[in-house]
């Protein structure tokens, strides 16, 4: 028989020996948690009945988790924007606009991912995408590979961080404890900060090089720049306009409150359709003469829905605007290349959610059990009992991620790592920014947290640049021309795994980074709604909200996410 305070130590080795020798990470995640369930129930730890939390948990929390289907959306908005050509496009334009300078190349690539991780939020479409039309360009001009490799998995992998990134979805949903909880609008705010410092540092780092190795970073030859004036400008916008209508579907009717994480996610997955349909080679004179009456109505309809919302001068182009709508989805489905990349898309799209919501089912197995048998209270005395505060408390935890990011990819971390860190994080972390949020402790949580997520999200990165295991080197190494040597791009890949931990340290020791854009006052989840209810009798005066609330007569619900049901309660002893 296993002491008690053994259990959670093993759970966890246990779980690292199944991974390490190979075996599915979701059906490692039940297959432990189900064996200690099973010998918790023989040595009396907890009864069977508390294993019926694990049904009521899966379909309960994860199967009806609307905000999981954010996930799916911008997975297949990702997977249609990969192959439409905007990164062409947008490659070639901004190669064109920095080409006279040393660098130029490295820039345009900084920035173009940059540009496509707002709108695209996958990782391997971004690395490929870039990687197959900006590394024979910089092998032609002579770029030095280490850097050329380098910049590219790098820039590639600025979508994990940039919004709408997946990682940041994941986080908000692992990122709840009973003293807060990240949303996902206040993480894409938080994120913004890093996004832009980190863009900066890659680009000062290409600066740097141009001082240190000119010859490493050659200027493109006059004789290539075909585009000037206008003519390259309108190129360039050409590119620029249809990714800031996206980034504001996506982002920007989140950050406004128009729309919930997964309808701006559908949002988008239709504006990558409609954006591809518009750039295939058979979309002809026709079509082109209703897109442009459907942008016009679009236009006139926004600029009368702000004065006249819902009058008939606001339906009349408005429905003019969903025709063309539905027009230009049908002719997705006739252009006969268009319709093969959907397919692709819808594919790859379907692998990638079943494999999430399999981690999730396995994940909640295994966190039950873990919970009953005190894993929870493990995990807090290991970490609330480290040297150094706050400060040590982020060290060990951002080098323990560090690591296991050479081992498994971030959506193992979030489902598996950050459930167990979240409830001491925002412990531990919540006094350092109480004072910068106005001294309001609900706010001071939710910051703690966001704070948390998004350094964790920076940290992650890493996990797809990580010499020999890097996702992203790998990429790289399969679209590569065969004189790209390997040992080219792992050796490249270093200096920017270095920068990236240079940003982990930036966002330790510089919160405010990540909550200068948040709320002052009380942030809430963008997900929930105030809805009054008579608590009292008709003669009595109303009786206080349950827990403790200062405010009678009214209760804060849910509106979108179902409440998580809770573990059955039982009382028994556990044996030590």
């Amino acid at each position: 028989m296993i002491p008690l305070e053994y259990m959670p130590p093993l759970m966890f080795g246990g779980l690292v020996v199944f991974m390490l020798i190979g075996f599915p990470v979701a059906f490692s995640l039940s297959a432990v948690g189900l064996a200690f369930g099973f010998l918790a129930i023989e040595w009396g730890y907890f009864p069977v009945q508390f294993l019926q939390a694990v049904p009521s948990r899966v379909f309960g929390s994860v199967l009806a988790n609307e905000l999981l289907l954010a996930i799916p959306f911008f997975t297949f908005m990702g997977a249609i924007l990969e192959k439409c050509g905007l990164a062409e496009d947008m490659l070639d334009s901004m190669g064109q606009l920095f080409g006279p300078v040393r660098g130029g190349l490295g820039y345009s690539v900084i920035i173009v991912g940059f540009i496509l991780g707002a709108i695209t939020g996958t990782v391997a479409a971004q690395v490929i995408a870039m990687a197959m039309i900006s590394l024979p360009v910089m092998m032609r001009y002579r770029y030095n590979m280490k850097y050329a490799t380098g910049v590219l998995a790098a820039s590639g992998t600025i979508t994990q961080l940039v919004p709408p990134s997946l990682v940041l979805v994941v986080l908000a949903d692992q990122l709840k404890t009973p003293m807060g909880s990240a949303d996902v609008g206040s993480m894409y705010l938080g994120a913004w900060g890093p996004s832009v410092v980190q863009i900066a540092l890659f680009a000062l780092y290409t600066f740097v090089i141009t001082r240190i190795k000119p010859d490493w970073l050659p200027p493109v030859p006059p004789e290539a720049r075909t585009l000037t004036g206008w003519a390259l400008w309108r190129k360039c916008l050409r590119g620029i306009i249809p990714c800031a209508v996206l980034i504001f579907l996506v982002l920007g009717t989140i950050m406004l409150g128009i729309a919930t994480p997964t309808e701006s996610g559908a949002m988008g997955a239709v504006g990558a359709l409609v954006l591809a349909v518009i750039r295939d080679k058979g979309f002809n004179r026709i079509d082109r003469t209703i897109y442009r009456v459907g942008l016009a109505a679009t236009l006139v309809a926004a600029g009368v829905g702000f004065y006249a919302f819902g009058s008939h001068a606001f339906r009349i182009p408005l429905a003019l605007a969903y025709l063309v709508l539905l027009w230009l989805l049908v002719r997705a489905g006739q252009l006969t290349d268009l319709r093969l990349l959907i397919v692709d898309a819808y594919q790859s799209t379907a692998r990638l959610t079943a494999m999430v919501v399999f981690i999730l089912i396995g994940s909640t197995c295994f966190s039950v059990v873990f919970q009953g048998v005190d894993g929870g209270a493990w995990v807090e005395h290991l970490f609330t009992s480290l040297p150094g505060g706050w400060i040590g408390f982020l060290i060990v935890v951002n080098l323990f991620i560090f690591f296991l990011a050479f081992f498994l990819d971030f959506f193992e971390i979030a489902f598996i790592v950050v459930p167990m860190l979240a409830p001491v994080a925002v412990k531990v972390l919540t006094p350092v920014v109480l004072e910068s949020m106005g001294g309001n402790p609900e706010a001071a949580a939710t910051a703690a947290l966001v704070w948390f997520g998004v350094m964790l999200c920076v940290n992650m990165q890493t996990s797809f640049m990580h010499p020999p295991f890097g996702f992203a080197l790998f990429y790289l190494r399969g679209i590569a021309p065969k004189e790209v040597k390997s040992s080219d791009i792992y050796w490249g890949a270093l200096p920017w795994v270095g920068l990236q931990m240079v940003m982990v340290l930036l966002v330790m020791f510089w919160p405010g980074m990540v909550t200068g854009l948040l709320d002052k006052g009380s942030l809430k989840h963008s997900n929930s709604a105030e809805v009054s209810i008579p608590l009292g009798g008709e003669d009595a005066k109303p009786a206080a909200p349950p827990g403790g609330a200062s405010s009678p007569g009214t209760l804060e619900l849910p509106a979108a996410e179902p409440a998580e049901p809770a573990a059955p309660q039982f009382e028994f002893e556990k044996k030590k």
